[in-house]
């Protein structure tokens, strides 16, 4: 009985098959992977961030506490944005004469109504930062604070660019 003779590629691939047989999973370039993104994660969760919006100029502060994780209300020069949804034009609202902004309190009830968790302070006051361009007018400032507590969005805070104290 005569053995078939193999050909070139029969030959390399059942060197490859028997090199290969026996391969086993790197676990250091997995590990070396998970530890970055670990080290990524502790990193970029570590403290909140207002976003970044070069339309809206902060006024300064000198206070030392850290506001909380908030629904972020932004008013540029032309527009008011809800967590980065534009909800209405400044114009638009200069026009009209109205105590309360209707489009910005049909924001906040449905982002109060689409509120997975609820807790026993939200019964007294939802919280909301309110990140305002240092020279918007009084009356639009009022506007929506007015808007604000009608939808019992109560614990308002200001976003403002910390500045250090004077130690003289």
């Amino acid at each position: 009985m005569k053995k078939a003779k193999l050909s070139g590629r029969s030959k390399r691939m059942k060197d490859f098959e028997g090199l290969h047989k026996n391969a086993g999973l790197n676990l250091v370039s997995l590990m070396d992977i998970f530890t970055i993104l670990v080290f990524f994660l502790l990193v970029s969760s570590g403290s909140q961030q207002l976003p970044n919006s070069k339309d809206v100029k902060l006024p300064t502060s000198v206070a030392d506490k850290v506001p909380q994780e908030t629904l972020i209300i932004s008013i540029t020069e032309t527009e008011i944005i809800v967590q980065g949804k534009k909800v209405i034009e400044i114009a638009d609202i200069i026009e009209g004469d109205d105590a309360v902004i209707n489009a910005l309190k049909d924001e906040l009830n449905f982002r109060t109504e689409s509120r997975l968790y609820v807790s026993k302070d939200d019964q007294q006051g939802l919280s909301v930062t309110i990140m305002g361009d240092e020279n918007i007018p009084y009356q639009l400032l009022r506007q929506i604070l007015a808007t604000c507590r009608q939808t019992n969005y109560t614990k308002i805070a200001f976003a403002a660019v910390q500045t250090a104290k004077d130690r003289g």
